[in-house]
């Protein structure tokens, strides 16, 4: 069985990228709402400002289906911010988690996340990665939405708006905003900020692995899950991945 449910080549993605360049984030939503259709999905971590996304999602296509995966280490106040998100926009969110629980995991293996940059890798393959691409795969996705921005990593500051991943159509509708435009955009439709922004978590992800930081300081250096400073969910997989789904059955 396949590792991933692929969609055909785009047939000019740098003609898209060209045409769609000026575009709002609102008009690139819909223009891929009408293009994929029920074969769209997006994605949410519930941070810092998941909320704009998200609201821009339940403005312009409120069908399309959220995917969160949930470590089983977010913090609380991530579980009550998301409820109240969902609740608030009437969002059509899906958790999925790894098959093996945390508990289990650490039981078996450990504390992967404190076991150097191999055992990282093998955390966010268990907990981030393999249940990203079982989602994609369940809801038969043909095209991906995120909330990456330019200015939140290196890896970030090379992508387009329009991209592939590992087969699929991967969009970026605010890959150019940037903080002072996000959190206009918050202003404007008295969006909430993550409860925990206000104790200096600007970017959050898994409670062992997100510290506070300072306004003199990249929001990314509070997370200290590898040396990356990217989850896994947004690079394309590896080759061992790759068999390692496989394997799975996906």
């Amino acid at each position: 069985m396949e590792a991933v449910r692929v969609a055909p080549v785009d047939p000019d993605l740098d003609g898209d990228n060209r045409t769609l360049c000026g575009s709002s984030p609102e008009e690139l939503i819909e223009w891929a709402a009408a293009r994929y259709g029920d074969a769209l999905v997006a994605s949410t971590s519930f941070g810092a400002t998941s909320a704009v996304m998200l609201h821009l999602i339940h403005r312009v296509a409120p069908r399309t289906p959220i995917v969160c995966v949930d470590t089983g280490y977010l913090f609380p106040e991530t579980y009550r911010f998301a409820e109240d998100l969902i609740q608030r926009l009437h969002l059509d969110v899906r958790f999925y988690s790894a098959p093996m629980s945390p508990a289990r995991q650490e039981a078996l293996y450990g504390r992967l996340w404190e076991q150097g940059e191999d055992g990282v890798k093998r955390y966010l393959q268990l907990n981030k990665v393999e249940p990203m691409q079982r989602a994609l795969s369940d809801l038969g996705a043909r095209a991906w939405m995120a909330g990456l921005r330019s200015e939140q990593t290196e890896h970030r500051a090379g992508l387009r708006r329009i991209e592939q991943q590992d087969g699929r159509i991967k969009i970026h509708p605010i890959l150019d905003w940037t903080e002072e435009e996000i959190d206009a955009y918050m202003q404007r439709y008295d969006l909430p900020y993550h409860p925990m922004v206000g104790e200096g978590y600007r970017s959050i992800g898994d409670h062992h692995s997100t510290i506070p930081t300072t306004a003199d300081m990249d929001p990314r250096d509070g997370r200290i899950l590898g040396k990356t400073r990217e989850c896994g969910l947004h690079l394309p997989l590896t080759a061992e991945q790759n068999q390692s789904l496989k394997s799975s059955g996906l």
